[in-house]
């Protein structure tokens, strides 16, 4: 059996994974992900119990309970590079044998759910309902460097997207995984639209926005706004939910994204104050989550 060598599983003096500063047992099996690690505290203030809070650089987390259901919320920061380190960490504390290095021979499964804000790339999308990622497009390359990416994403969207768009050789990949449908099926609600999410590897460029710098294709957003794949459009952009989605797959846990749409690109419009539909899009998923 594989020892995982010590430079590539980092274990803390106190037993803890190397960034999030968690130990095995620290973890639910159902977590919620956030990038603001303000809303950690939102989120576990409607915990019945709080087990414990730690927290390390842009990693924070509390686990407790709610509904006599555990749960775990971490912060992930912005960014599919913090999803690598945060996924990959989680799943160690679960999947590893810390004493051994060794990977269990019984896999234990998560509920990865994030809970963030996007922007429309639809026009008829409203600000302030919430997105439901049923599919997530990653223009980030993260999963392209890991073996059996093919084995997990949708190939036939990749290919029509990238021809629809045709896609600049100097870009990474784009690639396509799809979320879990039992967890989609515990989101779903009157304010929830699906819809297929772009996450992109930065706010500004990478997403249309020009300010000093020009961008490669100035019609890039148009491109992806007309573009239609087997009854799908994609509806939004944010910076995480691929990542998830993919990582997820590959290691055999279950995904899925709710966003608050709090710009629409195309209508030009804001929303005026989006913290008290986020509150009641945590309530929300609180509610699929432990019912």
């Amino acid at each position: 059996m594989r020892r995982i060598e010590e430079s590539e599983l980092i274990i803390n003096p106190d037993g803890s994974v190397f960034h999030l500063h968690l130990k095995p047992e620290d973890i639910a099996e159902n977590i919620i992900l956030v990038g603001d690690p303000g809303r950690v505290e939102l989120i576990s203030s409607f915990f019945d119990t709080i087990e414990l809070k730690k927290s390390n650089r842009e990693f924070v987390s509390c686990t407790g309970t709610l509904n006599g259901k555990r749960l775990t919320v971490v912060a992930t920061g912005i960014g599919t590079d913090n999803i690598d380190i945060v996924v990959n960490e989680l799943d160690a504390l679960v999947n590893i044998d810390f004493e051994t290095r060794t990977i269990k021979e019984q896999h234990t499964a998560l509920n990865f759910v994030r809970i963030g804000t996007s922007g429309a790339l639809q026009k008829d999308l409203p600000v302030d309902c919430w997105l439901l990622s049923e599919k997530a497009i990653g223009f980030d390359g993260l999963i392209n460097f890991y073996a059996g990416r093919n084995k997990v994403v949708d190939d036939d969207f990749e290919q029509a997207f990238t021809k629809s768009l045709n896609w600049n050789p100097l870009l990474t990949a784009p690639y396509v995984v799809d979320a879990a449908p039992d967890l989609l099926s515990k989101l779903v609600g009157e304010n929830v639209i699906k819809g297929v999410t772009i996450s992109a590897p930065g706010f500004y460029g990478p997403q249309g926005r020009e300010l000093r710098l020009p961008i490669a294709d100035a019609n890039i957003n148009d491109k992806i706004t007309a573009f239609r794949y087997d009854n799908h459009r994609v509806t939004n952009y944010e910076m995480e939910c691929s990542a998830i989605y993919g990582l997820s797959a590959l290691l055999e846990h279950k995904a899925a994204t709710v966003c608050v749409i709090i710009a629409n690109r195309l209508a030009g419009t804001a929303s005026k104050d989006y913290k008290p539909v986020m509150k009641k899009l945590v309530e929300h998923v609180l509610r699929g989550l432990t019912k």
